[in-house]
């Protein structure tokens, strides 16, 4: 007889074969906590806040501020949950992985289904936002820019957004490189765009105006709550950092604090931005503005050298996200085709660079459509969504965990358990709620359409169900040899 219930990976099964060393397969473990701080810094900040802001502040008004925390504490509940299940799982599938181990194979899919949306679809979001700030670097120092139906996002002047594929392809030729070059690369511009946010706060609170504050909270609860929904974009990427489990020196340390801290740097920053940017000019000017922290230090200082700062710093945050979260996603797939969700092309490790070469490609090639074409509200509506989802998943996972495998290592555990990872899938829903029903309908479909991959492919070549189904067929005849014996 088959086992019945959901197909559940074991904690040791699931690292013992990520863990494995099989010839041309293995990933190194080259990364440090000041690299993986860095990468997680490097795949959170970017379109989010350079770009994104100007549609927060136009649902929230001054009351920004308050949507950046609300959107922060859902990402701290969860943030906990995360360091939990990175430091007893410390592989490279990530929610993916976690969900496998806790809530079984079909949950699992969906989880990794959505976090196509996370990684894949948000590199496309994020793409989109590069060539606004290319545009406003290329004017600051040659006076030229890119022609907008060939650099704007479709919806908003353009046809075909060319930088977005340029950013994500450059990205891609970076990983195939490598993790060493790229986590190298992602370190350096993650400490090159805090020094530029920190030069844009310096700059903007010189112009502070307390009166750009009143009234606070125009738009009501309703606003603060939009405009958390659509901040929660800029904290996207952090969970990252679990995607690098088997890249990393000491995982079970390095993964939590990582994450604890990079949640604790962005949320203070942000708000700091979101504070001074609102103090040194009027939520109604920035509302709307894409290139807004630009435009603010080109204000303040009466002079376009600042907003050419900005902007290069913008530039490089943003090509930064692509790199961390294109990296995500590749990682996210070879766990899922290890287990015969996914086609095995994703697994397949290159034995000179120690990189997941045509996984990549296949990866970036895919999502640079979407970054081509798609509208930018769209896809960062969706991205959302879908992102909130596994965060909600991922709550649950930890009180899966700690009921299935109790005996579990794990060097940090959720404080206030059961309290905290409740909280923290109810803050998920509530801004999930916020995104608004046409996304909700988006979602749903992109979710039922995942139902019906798992159906048609990943259920019936899962590796799990094939070893399952050999164990028991074998069992009655262990059960007649010991019977005769």
């Amino acid at each position: 007889m088959r086992p019945t219930g959901p197909r559940i990976k074991s904690p040791a099964l699931l690292i013992a074969e990520s863990g494995a060393d099989r010839e041309g397969h293995g990933l190194k473990r080259t990364m440090g906590l000041f690299q993986l701080i860095c990468f997680g810094v490097g795949a959170i900040v970017g379109t989010g806040i350079f770009v994104g802001l100007s549609d927060s502040v136009a649902e929230a008004g001054p009351a920004v501020v308050v949507s950046f925390l609300l959107a922060a504490v859902t990402c701290v509940f969860t943030a906990f949950s995360f360091a939990e299940l990175g430091s007893a799982l410390p592989v490279s599938g990530s929610s993916y992985s976690f969900a496998y181990a806790t809530l079984g194979e079909r949950v699992a899919f969906l989880v990794g289904w959505c976090l196509l949306l996370e990684y894949g679809v948000s590199v496309s979001a994020v793409a989109v936002g590069w060539g606004q700030y290319l545009n406003e670097l290329l004017d600051g120092l040659v006076g030229w820019q890119l022609p907008a139906a060939l650099s704007a996002p479709p919806g908003e002047g353009g046809i075909v957004n060319v930088p977005a594929v340029v950013v994500i392809l450059l990205a891609a030729v970076l990983l195939v490189r490598g993790i060493r070059e790229s986590a190298r690369a992602t370190a350096a511009m993650a400490v090159l765009k805090l020094a530029v946010l920190a030069l844009f706060c310096a700059i903007a609170f010189t112009a502070f105006t307390s009166d750009n504050l009143s009234p606070f909270a125009a738009h009501g609860l309703a606003g603060v709550t939009s405009g958390a929904s659509l901040a929660f974009f800029s904290y996207i990427g952090f969970d990252a950092i679990t995607t690098a489990g088997e890249e990393v020196k000491n995982p079970r340390r390095n993964i939590p604090l990582a994450i604890l801290v990079c949640i604790g740097v962005v949320t203070l920053l942000y708000c700091l931005v979101a504070v001074a940017a609102i103090g040194a000019l009027s939520a109604g000017e920035v509302a709307g503005r894409p290139a807004a922290l630009s435009l603010i230090v080109d204000s303040v200082t009466g002079s376009t050298v600042g907003g050419v700062v900005i902007a290069f710093g913008a530039v490089v945050a943003i090509a930064s996200v692509v790199l961390a979260v294109l990296y995500g996603q590749t990682r996210i797939l070879m766990a899922m085709s290890r287990d015969g969700l996914v086609p095995r092309v994703f697994q397949r490790i290159s034995p000179r660079t120690a990189t997941p070469v045509a996984n990549t490609w296949i990866v970036a090639a895919v999502f640079a459509v979407p970054a081509a074409v798609v509208p930018l509200d769209v896809v960062m509506n969706l991205t959302t969504i879908g992102t909130l989802a596994v965060m909600a998943a991922v709550n649950i996972a930890v009180i899966g965990l700690r009921r299935r495998h109790p005996g579990t290592e794990a060097r940090f555990r959720v404080p206030l358990y059961p309290v905290s990872p409740l909280l923290g899938v109810l803050f998920c829903l509530y801004l999930m709620w916020g995104t608004g029903w046409t996304t909700w309908v988006q979602f749903a479909a992109f979710v039922a359409a995942g139902a019906v991959v798992y159906a048609a492919y990943g259920r019936r070549h899962s590796r799990l169900a094939a070893q399952e189904a050999v164990t028991s067929e074998d069992a009655p005849k262990e059960e007649a040899r010991i019977a005769s014996s």
